[in-house]
């Protein structure tokens, strides 16, 4: 059997592609990933070895994109939602700051309060600096948002940068 459709021109499909209304995903799809299920996994990470930076890029940047994902669908609300449940100490110290510091800082941006497990004064570090190379040190200790600096982590203000 052979095609039996009808082909249309790149043109025909632009015109056909901007006439379709647009698919938005709602706030319907809730949240996928939360902040204390991304401490449990960085967890399991360190236990097997992985490096600090490692569990920033996957523990902390991978929240910060699931909170920007629900932000975008949901507005704050469903956000913050991503930082209800405390996330479980995952044995690192810095890493442990780093999700406080990351749900304050989000919040004081957003207009949401600040989830209580966050101000406890036990997460945080005496100086960290992840996956900030030698060279930028003095960049992070200017750029690194209050929320992050009060807990003893720098970072540049690219570190939050994300594509």
């Amino acid at each position: 059997m052979g095609f039996r459709g009808e082909v249309l021109s790149v043109a025909q499909l632009l015109d056909a592609s901007r006439a379709a209304p647009a698919l938005m995903p709602g706030s319907s799809v809730g949240i996928r990933h939360t902040a204390a299920q991304n401490a449990a996994a960085c967890r399991g990470l360190l236990a097997e070895g992985m490096t600090l930076d490692a569990c920033w890029r996957f523990g902390i940047l991978q929240t910060l994109d699931d909170y920007t994902s629900a932000l975008r669908r949901g507005g704050a609300g469903l956000a913050a939602e991503v930082f209800a449940d405390e996330p479980p100490r995952t044995g690192a110290a810095e890493i442990d700051a780093a999700f406080a510091a990351l749900a304050d800082h989000l919040a004081g941006r957003d207009g949401w309060a600040t989830p209580a497990w966050a101000s406890d004064s036990s997460r945080r570090t005496a100086s960290w600096y992840p996956a900030v190379p030698a060279i930028f040190r003095k960049e992070a200790k200017r750029e690194s948002p209050k929320a992050f600096r009060r807990r003893g982590i720098f970072i540049t203000s690219r570190s939050l940068a994300r594509a």
